[in-house]
């Protein structure tokens, strides 16, 4: 069932621009000592099941196969690592976002209210060179706390109980910075004030959300 998701949802990031070529890369916790992932190379829409591998938590390959796991492995497991109950990881390009990245902007501002409800400011981590060490040394301030963050002149990452919970953040993520884009044409977006968005946060645990949060500003 977990390998059927993590196939479905490489095809969902793809039909949905989130990705291309073969960028990105998808992870779900299936046991206490093991990781599923995807393999290196492959564009997700065409993602099958020889694509995906079985790691241990230090990142050693269980699975006998010809494909090797994304160089981008490294920043996946450190969030298994800091974060227990996290069960999926979603790395990914998506466009809006990934502008905001490239441009040293986090989304952090208190504009929308279903992403100040269910992610609350999504963070900018500073650059790491891609496939290195720096890549996780770089969010590893930011993910005890934060379950989508973007990746500075890379990408996003976001986390999820399960790997389509992780999916739609990373879809939300995307379709929120689109929104703030267009805003900037029309003048600018409109901060909620302080007593609106201290409503929206007692809100809540009544809607359903209890992963952790950074507040927007």
């Amino acid at each position: 069932m977990k390998r059927r998701a993590l196939l479905e949802i490489g095809k969902k990031l793809w039909m949905r621009g989130l990705v291309s070529g073969s960028d990105g890369n998808l992870s779900i916790r299936i046991s206490r000592d093991r990781i599923l992932t995807t393999a290196s190379g492959i564009p997700k829409g065409e993602l099958r099941e020889e694509h995906l591998l079985e790691l241990k938590p230090d990142g050693t390959v269980i699975t006998r196969s010809k494909w090797k796991p994304s160089s981008e492995i490294k920043m996946h497991l450190i969030v298994y690592s800091r974060r227990p109950e996290i069960n999926a990881v979603c790395h990914a390009h998506p466009p809006y976002a990934t502008a905001f990245a490239v441009a040293g902007i986090g989304m952090t501002s208190c504009v929308i209210p279903e992403i100040i409800v269910s992610l609350g400011a999504v963070p900018l981590a500073p650059y790491g060179t891609p496939s290195t060490e720096e890549v996780p040394s770089a969010i590893e301030n930011f993910i005890t706390d934060s379950d989508a963050l973007l990746l500075a002149n890379h990408g996003a990452l976001t986390l999820g109980k399960t790997i389509e919970e992780a999916y739609l953040r990373m879809e939300s993520i995307d379709h929120a910075a689109h929104i703030i884009l267009n805003s900037i044409i029309l003048g600018g977006p409109k901060k909620l004030t302080r007593e609106d968005v201290e409503k929206l946060y007692a809100t809540r645990i009544g809607l359903g959300f209890d992963n952790p949060v950074p507040r927007c500003k």
